[in-house]
Formats: C-alpha cells, sequence, structure tokens
C-alpha cells in the first residue's frame, strides 16, 4: 500500500486516466473527489463488496440448479 499526504485541493493521479482529489477535510472525515473515465467503475468498498457477494451468491444458485438438471 502508498500511503501519501495531501492537503485540501491537492490531488493524485492513477493510471494516467484517474484523479483523485481532496475537497475538504472537516475533523476526522475527508471528503474526496474522483475524476475516471465512465468505463471504470468507481465504488464505495462497502458497496463494492456487497455487489461481490450479491455475484457470488447469484453465481452459487444458478451452479446449483445445472446440478439439479442432471439428476
Amino acid at each position: 500500500m502508498l500511503a501519501l499526504s495531501r492537503k485540501k485541493n491537492e490531488a493524485l493521479v492513477i493510471n494516467n486516466n484517474v484523479e483523485v482529489t481532496i475537497l475538504e477535510i472537516k475533523g476526522d472525515q475527508v471528503k474526496v473527489g474522483i475524476t475516471a473515465p465512465k468505463e471504470v467503475p468507481v465504488y464505495r468498498k462497502e458497496v463494492y463488496l456487497q455487489i461481490q457477494e450479491a455475484n457470488k451468491t447469484a453465481f452459487e444458485s444458478e451452479n446449483l440448479d445445472v446440478l439439479k438438471d442432471l439428476f
């Protein structure tokens, strides 16, 4: 993991096409702005994990249906 220090209105660039800017700092909260191409999905981690779990559940139930059809 790369750890960086940034101040308000400072940014960092990832892979030449994603820019992360610190918009606001209030106490222990930091507001971050992300500029990325439309084809690059950007999720909060908790939402990303929910999507992954839903995909895993759907995949498993689909595979069970395929197995049931075999018998």
